[in-house]
């Protein structure tokens, strides 16, 4: 749980892979950089290990276990794969999200209502001790459903709010706040993230029901100017946390 009146981040070290596998070299190293992320505030590391292996690659998932000190919030989809990669590397949270070969990066939330063999593959999950939140859009139905599900956390999709523009951002904004009093009416923890960014954060961040931010290609991009650290705490700066150092 957050300290009162704090949104905590979990930096996502997706994108430091992706630079990494351009060359399918070793570098840049997503564990130097969630060391580094710690080191800044940062409450844990998200990372998303995707079927076809585009980023993230295993190895790193079993480094980051051995040298991570905060939480491992791992995304991944609903399948018996996935499943046994939980199992060995036990993160603490996992986030199940929809996954398209063919999409450049995750556009839109996972389909609860009507999904089947979903309640069974949280009941797994809480077997093994691990946090279960369902990447959703914030939609009644969606959050409704996620509580039928036996999830503990939503994790609303920003991307709708962070690609708005004019009147729609405001509107986008409304949405979210909706939906995270009803999620957490429903009994869900509430978690947010995807597009967000130093310009948008504040706004989502000072939702009182959000509890933390998912936050990673932002973070990456600014740290090509200031560094990893530097980056994490002007991030943390704008949710309220600790000056960036």
């Amino acid at each position: 749980m957050r300290p009162a009146g704090l949104t905590l981040l979990k930096v996502n070290v997706d994108h430091v892979a992706t630079v990494r596998e351009a060359r399918r070299g070793a570098e840049p190293d997503p564990v130097e950089a969630a060391l580094a992320a710690e080191r800044a505030g940062a409450s844990g590391i998200t990372l998303h290990l995707r079927q076809d292996r585009r980023h993230v690659q295993e190895r790193d998932l079993a480094a980051l276990r051995e040298a991570v000190s905060t939480e491992i919030n791992l995304e991944m989809a609903v399948l018996p794969e996935m499943m046994r990669m939980a199992e060995r590397y036990r993160p603490e949270q996992v986030t199940l999200v929809p996954e398209r070969r063919e999409e450049i990066t995750t556009e839109g939330g996972l389909e609860v209502q009507g999904a089947r063999g979903l309640e069974e593959f949280v009941s797994a999950l809480h077997a093994r001790r691990i946090v279960v939140s369902l990447f959703v859009d914030a939609e009644d139905t969606e959050i409704d459903a996620s509580a039928a599900a036996g999830a503990d956390a939503v994790e609303f999709h920003t991307g709708r709010y962070a690609n708005a523009s004019g009147a729609a951002v405001a509107a986008e904004l409304d949405r979210l706040a909706r939906g995270a009093r009803r999620a957490a009416e429903a009994g869900l923890r509430v978690f947010a993230g995807h597009g967000l960014n130093y310009a948008n954060v504040a706004a989502v961040a000072s939702l009182p029901e959000v509890e933390e931010l998912n936050i990673g290609h932002a973070i990456v991009s600014r740290a090509l100017a200031v560094g990893f650290e530097a980056a994490v705490g002007e991030m943390l700066a704008c949710l309220g946390g600790p000056p960036a150092r």
